[in-house]
């Protein structure tokens, strides 16, 4: 009988930490550069990272990919928690085959493919362009029941990281961004980071499409009392996913985890990113090193989130759309840390004075 957890823990086991004597040798080139220490701030300490990410002072990116995996949410029938009908999951993953949506047009001006991934929409969509790694017509109802069940949760996992995989071998990539669709799915991430962190409802639900304060109570009385009804441990993020994730959030959590076993740089997108990229953390610390986080998002756990994660956004442009789109900006900013990097001119090599 197959165990569900041996390849999971394979993948788990593949990811490798960063090296310490990398970051300093970048950082000493850096430091070399022709303007004084530290005054390029964060582009400095992001070059540095993307330096031990890749595991040499080479550093350059050639391919970047921005995955968006799409899922429905059983906790979506529930009313009052989302503004919008689960059908516009799969309306908007044609949008995304056809490249009208936000992330299409972000992703095209940083030079980004766009990979499309059906993690479990609520009707199948039946289209060549769309990546199937479909584990069901959508959770359950968490509020009643376990949103999937645990193998279910592992198999998310293992096809999440698939998902990268099968992309990598098409040729290596550099950097990748890791966004969301899906009805509900602040819900569900809302509670995946209530469940981590241990903090209520009240400081991490959001209004997630624009709900209005009724709206708001009920979005969180329902992840309060499912909590209490399901009971994740908070030790075991496999359990966590199970109870009250969502097929697309083990998915990214899944893409997060293969990206870092292959030396990739992946930037986590917003509030629904985040918490599929907590769950990794939990299943894997040291994959952490290999997360850049775009943004902060404008969805209010969000900086909760991130605070509990010790994890520093690159942007803060009050977005909250998900897709890969803050990850897409936030690609600008590595490339011109790369730039810096690569191309300025050392005090030596310019025949400038360094500081006395």
């Amino acid at each position: 009988r197959r165990n569900p957890m041996t390849e999971l823990n394979r993948l788990l086991e593949s990811i490798h930490p960063v090296s310490v004597e990398l970051r300093d040798a970048a950082r000493r080139r850096i430091d070399h550069l022709t303007k004084p220490i530290g005054s390029l701030g964060k582009l400095e300490s992001n070059a540095a990272r993307l330096v031990q990410v890749f595991g040499t002072t080479d550093l350059r990116i050639r391919r970047r990919v921005i995955f968006t995996f799409a899922a429905d949410h059983g906790v979506a029938e529930v009313a009052g928690v989302s503004l919008y009908p689960r059908s516009v999951t799969g309306q908007m993953v044609l949008n995304f085959l056809t490249g009208g949506a936000a992330v299409n047009v972000l992703a095209r001006q940083a030079h980004a493919e766009v990979r499309v991934i059906d993690a479990g929409t609520l009707t199948p969509i039946g289209d060549p362009r769309l990546i199937q790694k479909r584990i069901g017509p959508g959770t359950r109802n968490f509020l009643n029941e376990c949103a999937m069940t645990r193998e279910e949760a592992v198999r998310c996992l293992e096809w999440g990281a698939d998902v990268f995989f099968e992309e990598y071998r098409n040729a290596p990539i550099d950097m990748a961004g890791v966004g969301d669709m899906g009805i509900g799915n602040s819900t569900s991430a809302a509670a995946v980071l209530c469940a981590l962190s241990g903090r209520p409802a009240q400081e991490v639900a959001g209004r997630g499409t624009g709900l209005d304060d009724k709206g708001l109570s009920r979005k969180v009385s329902v992840i309060d009392e499912s909590l209490k009804q399901r009971r994740p441990n908070p030790a075991d993020a496999v359990d966590v996913l199970a109870k009250v994730g969502g097929f697309e959030i083990g998915e990214m959590a899944g893409c997060f985890l293969g990206g870092a076993s292959r030396r990739c740089a992946m930037l986590v997108d917003g509030f629904i990113s985040t918490a599929a990229a907590a769950l990794a953390i939990r299943l894997r610390p040291g994959v952490q090193d290999y997360l850049f986080f775009s943004h902060q998002s404008a969805e209010q756990g969000h900086a909760r989130a991130l605070q509990d994660l010790k994890a520093t956004p690159i942007l803060d442009l009050e977005m909250r759309l998900g897709e890969g789109t803050g990850a897409a900006v936030a690609m600008h900013v590595l490339d011109c840390a790369v730039a810096m990097y690569r191309d300025m001119a050392t005090f030596e090599s310019a025949g400038v004075d360094t500081a006395t």
